[in-house]
């Protein structure tokens, strides 16, 4: 099946776009980056998915104040304001969430026994940079939160 943009009067620059993969790779990215990290943040909250303090490297917790438990309620308000950055300004959006990932990354491979949610991160690290080169490609003006103007 291919994609081809609609012509002629009824072709407008809304259709245009919504018809463009790059567009429809941004906009899947703008999601992905901006509901995934309000949502895991919220929860470090409230611990449904998992006990996140356990992922949390003792090297680290030991550089910080606080216990693990007060670490991963900023990790969580971090997290929540990472993905209303991907929602508001995804160009800068992108790198934040990538940079957080790194951490992430980092921690994981200090605890030693997770190197497959690290390679896992490591995509989605990617998957944040392509989000804010992609972001680059449309004028933000016509970049809205519903994905269109």
């Amino acid at each position: 099946m291919t994609l081809t943009a609609p012509t002629g009067p009824a072709a407008t620059s809304t259709a245009v776009r919504r018809a463009d993969p790059a567009f429809q790779a941004f906009t899947l990215l703008r999601i992905r980056f901006t509901v995934a990290p309000i949502l895991f943040g919220l929860d470090k909250f409230a611990h449904v998915l998992v006990d996140w303090d356990r992922y949390l490297a003792p090297e680290l917790a030991d550089l910080l104040p606080g216990n693990a438990h007060q670490l991963m309620y900023a990790v969580g308000v971090i997290e929540v304001v990472a993905g209303l950055v991907v929602a508001v300004r995804p160009r800068i959006g992108g790198y934040l969430v990538a940079a957080w990932l790194a951490g992430i990354i980092a921690n994981l491979l200090l605890l030693g026994d997770h190197a497959d949610i690290a390679l896992r991160d490591l995509g989605l690290l990617l998957a944040a940079l392509s989000l804010a080169r992609l972001a680059t490609a449309f004028p933000r003006s016509a970049v809205r939160l519903g994905g269109l103007r």
